[in-house]
């Protein structure tokens, strides 16, 4: 991966890792499931009206909306409410890492090398820190909840790698709007249409910010940016890089929110890192050594 494009992941898992303190923020004024609606209906409209269509079949582009609107961020903002922190929530959803590379495995053949198993399991061990602290700021409904959300996002990134390099803004906008009306109809069936009225006009200037926020430099750059490095990439590749979420998840939590840090957090992001240090560190000073012993 050519250093660019690594600034352009940072780039992305910045935006993710803070996104969890602005979630967290949207969902004090909005149920979670209307919330979700609002941010995927403003990350098709008015966009798909300037955006073509990029060259996707339609039964693709449905799928990634739903598992990436319903599957991962309808239970990530239902487990979000209050049966997990911001900071664990960004932690915890990395299983997707994980999820992603075993589906790359079994339906696209590629290859996990050595070192990436390595890192991977350095990863395991940082999130099996975080497993064994259950307590009133992550639950089992919680817990559960967010890795469903991991298992979708990594059956959406199967989606992406199928459709090859095409327009990924147009792709984001375009999945986007299939999104919709199955969070809708979420939101109308458990949350109900008083609710839904009460949420909408009762919002605030911050709240509405949030969604705009969670539209636009959530889902239309930062899963942009993301499709777009996975059509050129390989997953075991792109996806460690996620392992930085909780980094920047924790640290805004905790800033923004005053979500406490034991040390047991700080060890279990701690092997997160490490783990994300071996898989993107070790090909290029595996490469500069090879260059200096030639």
């Amino acid at each position: 991966m050519s250093y660019s494009h690594l600034l352009l992941a940072l780039s992305v898992v910045f935006v993710w890792g803070t996104n969890f303190v602005v979630i967290r923020w949207g969902l004090d004024g909005l149920p979670p499931f209307l919330f979700a609606t609002l941010r995927f209906a403003f990350s098709a409209l008015p966009w798909l009206l300037f955006i073509r269509r990029p060259a996707v079949p339609w039964h693709k582009l449905a799928a990634f909306g739903m598992l990436l609107g319903v599957g991962q961020f309808a239970l990530l903002f239902l487990a979000m409410r209050a049966d997990i922190s911001p900071g664990l929530a960004s932690l915890v959803i990395q299983v997707q890492v994980f999820f992603t590379i075993g589906l790359s495995l079994l339906t696209l053949g590629e290859r996990v090398r050595g070192y990436q198993l390595a890192g991977l399991m350095l990863a395991v061990a940082g999130l099996a820190v975080i497993a064994s602290h259950l307590d009133a700021t992550l639950t089992v409904k919680g817990l559960a909840l967010v890795l469903a959300a991991a298992f979708f996002w990594a059956c959406a990134n199967m989606v992406v790698k199928t459709v090859g390099r095409v327009d990924m803004l147009g792709f984001m906008v375009w999945t986007s709007l299939f999104a919709v009306p199955p969070l809708f109809a979420l939101s109308w069936w458990l949350e109900g249409p008083q609710a839904m009225a009460s949420g909408v006009m009762h919002a605030s200037v911050g709240v509405w910010a949030c969604v705009l926020w969670q539209a636009i430099g959530n889902t239309l750059f930062g899963y942009g940016v993301w499709n777009w490095l996975l059509a050129r990439h390989p997953a075991a590749t792109i996806t460690p890089m996620a392992l930085l979420v909780p980094v920047f998840g924790m640290g805004a939590s905790a800033l923004s929110l005053g979500e406490p840090l034991p040390l047991w957090k700080l060890a279990a992001g701690a092997l997160v890192l490490c783990g994300l240090v071996v898989i993107v560190v070790w090909p290029r000073l595996r490469a500069a050594l090879l260059r200096t012993n030639a």
